[in-house]
């Protein structure tokens, strides 16, 4: 049977409105001048390895600042002309230089190695801001938390109240599990630091290119050794987006925590006016909406790192469209979307306040402190805790049966549940008694490493001072070394440039 003729021209009308020209509008979006910059550090490296010569560097170098300088980049249509936009931008080389110059500035590369350098670069852009905002949320939430040292709060457990704390305690814990989650971050952005460049195709190339010259250049910490993972393994993407859910899912069961306090029936969180929003049809209401909207917008980025992830999972060990383009522009709605929710977080977390009466008054009713009225008997009167724990109980359930409190609940009621257990008439006086179940002693004596006495506590923020100053010292150096690579790149174009 004879061969059907193929009269078809590339791309497919379908093609190039379903995958290409949505594909060329995200590096419009997205990537076009991280291109740009690799093209600019390929002809300062060739140059220097001397495969091209100083004039030919030169002549391209200024034909890349002519097509930046003249050319609409956000005007631009997607035609089916040329490819990509990596095609284009050799297109207007060519156009530009002739493609015995133009075609030069290609030796040794592939798409592969320049992608994945791009989407590197793209993580690196966005990483910084990034922990840069996770890192005002910390200090936000520690400052508050140095204000409300002493601030006494229900802390609960199993959805129950459980025993009194303070919001500065409370809100210590968030901002260890904060810098845990920078830890996270910035160690998943040591992976994207690695450059690709040079791997080519697969197996790098013939040619004598200077892979760690091109590192240098493009601001990357260091080359990635294998050059088949440089195109394969992107699990510097997944690093990064993994480490970045953690901190959507973390800061997500916070919220819930904020949406339980500030519920009428609880109400431990007043919110200031500024954040509430009225009903339409229904005058008493207040509705903190905020925290719904911090809920859903910690949701949307958990789910769309998530979806990098997902993405990738099953895919096979090679370069691939399913770590490309369009995946890489999905995670980047995480980090857009994750900014803000931190920044609204941050904005919320400084600006509500304890309702303190609401706080006492719920600590009292539940009979919360407790737990220290056992300890103060094994310290007091010589029992085992177990002894202890039982005359607790028992006082506990008659004063939640009652509606006592531990401030009125008659002394008689305490010395039965001892003799009961005990066998004996207790030591512990009246005004001990007292002592020993308010709040206040609950936490004054919670002294240990962790616990929420005020000397504890100012341990612990000195300690959390610290890491954040660590966290921006790490901040300062990852920035740094991109800003001075740019200025490398810069200087050496320059010089070609005059020749």
């Amino acid at each position: 049977m004879a061969a059907t003729k193929d009269d078809s021209v590339f791309p497919a009308p379908v093609y190039k409105d379903t995958v290409l020209a949505p594909l060329f509008e995200g590096v419009k979006k997205h990537h076009w001048q991280h291109q740009m910059r690799i093209n600019r550090a390929s002809a300062v490296m060739l140059a220097e390895k001397n495969l091209l010569s100083r004039a030919e560097a030169g002549a391209i170098l200024k034909a890349l600042d002519d097509i930046v300088r003249t050319v609409d980049v956000a005007k631009l249509d997607y035609t089916g002309e040329h490819e990509d936009f990596f095609f284009y931008v050799e297109s207007e080389l060519k156009r530009r230089l002739g493609v015995e110059v133009a075609g030069k500035l290609h030796t040794g590369r592939s798409r592969n190695d320049i992608d994945h350098t791009v989407f590197k670069l793209a993580l690196k852009e966005r990483l910084i801001p990034f922990v840069e905002a996770m890192i005002g949320l910390v200090e936000t939430a520690l400052t508050v938390a140095e204000k409300n040292r002493d601030t006494l709060i229900v802390a609960y457990t199993h959805g129950q109240p459980a025993q009194p704390s303070t919001f500065g305690h409370y809100l210590a814990a968030l901002v260890e599990m904060l810098i845990r989650d920078i830890e996270r971050i910035t160690h998943a952005a040591r992976y994207p630091d690695k450059s690709s460049m040079g791997a080519a195709a697969i197996t790098t190339s013939g040619f004598d290119l200077d892979r760690a010259r091109m590192a240098d250049l493009l601001g990357f910490a260091e080359v990635q050794e294998n050059s088949y993972g440089c195109i394969a393994a992107v699990d510097y993407a997944t690093s990064v987006y993994s480490a970045l859910k953690l901190v959507f899912v973390h800061l997500g069961r916070f919220v819930q925590d904020l949406n339980a306090w500030t519920g009428f029936e609880i109400g431990h969180l007043y919110v200031p006016n500024a954040y509430v929003q009225i009903s339409s049809i229904m005058p008493q209401k207040r509705n903190p909406v905020p925290v719904e909207h911090l809920r859903l917008m910690l949701s949307l980025a958990s789910a769309r790192a998530e979806a990098v992830i997902t993405a990738v999972h099953n895919t096979p060990f090679t370069d691939m469209n399913d770590s490309e383009g369009e995946v890489q522009a999905a995670g980047y709605e995480a980090f857009d979307t994750g900014h803000r929710a931190i920044a609204l977080l941050a904005g919320f977390i400084g600006s509500v306040r304890i309702d303190e009466a609401k706080v006492r008054k719920h600590i009292e009713e539940a009979c919360i402190t407790v737990t220290e009225l056992a300890d103060s008997l094994v310290r007091a009167e010589g029992l085992s805790f177990r002894q202890a724990h039982e005359i607790a109980a028992k006082l506990a359930r008659r004063m939640i049966d009652t509606g006592e409190r531990f401030g009125t609940v008659p002394m008689s009621a305490f010395a039965e549940a001892f003799r009961e257990v005990a066998g004996r008439t207790p030591k512990l006086s009246e005004a001990e008694f007292r002592r020993v179940t308010t709040p206040e002693h609950f936490v004054a004596v919670r002294t240990m490493p962790g616990g929420p006495a005020p000397e504890a506590l100012k341990a612990a923020f000195a300690c959390y001072r610290n890491e954040i100053g660590q966290a921006r010292g790490w901040l300062d150096a990852y920035r740094g070394r991109m800003e001075s690579a740019a200025r490398r790149l810069d200087a050496a174009a320059t010089g070609l440039k005059q020749v």
